[in-house]
């Protein structure tokens, strides 16, 4: 069978679309994965060992310069609308008639389409050629239901939260969605999360379900697969030499960084760095602190604090006590499965649902906002985790649960036996 994925974003909404891919391509189908990677163009070189073949569209969407004065936007935006708005607008939109394109000529390929739930070109394009569609959640937090809302209200609110929440997201999203609709003589969409995000064939909510509580009134075709996770690849890297000496030369130090939301310029970066180190040093704990141009910014390790450009999440959070990060749903999911409580710097609504969600299993503190956080606060909440070793013990009975799920292999068997049409939608738990 030939499949088609298309994925756009940073780091953390195209990984779990590479691993999808080899575990499709490795059970014998014939696989095609899109990538549009908004910042970067460090997915031209990647390459598949199962044979995946993986074509760059459009990449990257902004450049360095862009990227500081979009993110600083959509930081200080406070309502999550605005937020997804500006996304839209500058990270979306320029590249919008490019993904359809591709999406277009990729259904035309394709007996089966999957693609990220942001990803209306391809829902489009493969409902205009007729063929089943597969949605894939990164976040559970867009999943109506009577029994829960990010929001945290009282369940009593939550079908009018929902009703509310739907009709303004499909305001925002409507205008991008029924653009291309039109452009192919479709109908307009009525409910951008019904019609997009969550696909009546089947939707993936690719969250361990360690995190994600799967609600009674969800429909058996919406499917908790677990954490899309793979090896390390590539371009990730390996733990450098100084790396190692630094872990191996004290106590296991707290890892900080901003992921996809650390600012590209090195004067926002310089104050970014400001911030993460005096919180370190406040809180009086070893420290790796990630920024990709941290020489630039003035700064030198020295044996309490080492700078590093990178550093593969697999092999660098198990060595660490907790872990400092912005709340993205591959970063989250990464500490959780490295068994390390995490201290999240949240940018945008969806960070702050992760936030939240790791403090209600027990693995993490109180909400830290981008806007306005302090390094007196940051620190204060570093030690709360290093001073509660529940939290770590937490932590680790989580990650060993997670240890055993495999959401790739759970994944394909949910989408191929959807298409041998086989009664296995049951409840997971």
């Amino acid at each position: 069978m030939k499949i088609g994925l298309q994925t756009w974003g940073s780091h953390g909404d195209i990984r779990p679309f590479l691993a999808l891919a080899e575990g499709l391509q490795l059970a014998g189908h014939e696989v095609t994965l899109l990538i549009t990677c908004v910042d970067s163009d460090v997915y031209a070189g990647v390459t598949s060992a199962a044979g995946v073949t993986i074509r760059i569209v459009a990449s990257p969407v902004i450049t360095p310069g862009e990227g500081a004065d979009i993110g600083w936007a959509i930081v200080r935006a406070r309502d999550p609308l605005r937020q997804m708005s500006l996304i839209l607008q500058r990270c979306f939109g320029p590249v919008e008639d490019a993904m359809f394109a591709a999406a277009r000529e990729l259904a035309a390929e394709s007996d089966l389409l999957i693609g990220h739930y942001f990803m209306h070109p391809a829902q489009i394009a493969a409902e205009h050629a007729g063929k089943p569609y597969v949605s894939v959640l990164l976040s559970h937090a867009a999943i109506p239901s009577e029994y829960s809302h990010p929001l945290g209200w009282p369940r009593m609110f939550n079908r009018f939260l929902w009703w509310l929440t739907r009709r303004l997201l499909h305001r925002t999203l409507s205008p991008y969605v029924n653009r291309l609709r039109a452009q192919l003589g479709m109908a307009p969409s009525r409910d951008v999360v019904g019609d997009v995000w969550l696909s009546p064939y089947l939707t993936l909510v690719a969250v361990s379900p360690q995190i994600c509580e799967r609600q009674p009134d969800w429909p058996d075709t919406v499917q908790v697969c677990g954490f899309l996770d793979m090896p390390n690849i590539q371009l990730e890297g390996r733990l450098s030499e100084d790396l190692s000496a630094f872990l191996a030369a004290g106590e296991a130090p707290v890892y900080m960084t901003f992921g996809s939301w650390m600012p590209p310029d090195v004067a926002d970066q310089r104050d970014a760095l400001r911030l993460l180190t005096e919180a370190a040093q406040l809180a009086g704990c070893r420290a790796v602190i990630q920024a990709s141009r941290w020489e630039e910014c003035g700064v030198r390790s020295d044996e309490r604090i080492m700078y590093v450009p990178s550093s593969p999440h697999h092999l660098i959070f198990p060595r660490c006590a907790a872990v400092v990060h912005h709340g993205g749903a591959g970063t989250t999911q990464s500490a959780t499965l490295a068994g390390k409580p995490s201290i999240v710097i949240a940018n945008i609504s969806e960070q702050e649902h992760w936030a939240n969600e790791l403090r209600r299993i027990g693995i993490a503190g109180k909400l830290t906002r981008r806007r306005s956080v302090t390094a007196q606060q940051l620190a204060a909440r570093i030690r709360h985790i290093l001073d509660h070793p529940a939290l770590t013990t937490k932590a680790a009975a989580v990650a060993a649960a997670m240890e055993r799920e495999n959401g790739v292999a759970e994944a394909v068997r949910l989408i191929l036996a959807r298409l041998s049409q086989a009664p296995i939608f049951t409840l997971l738990p």
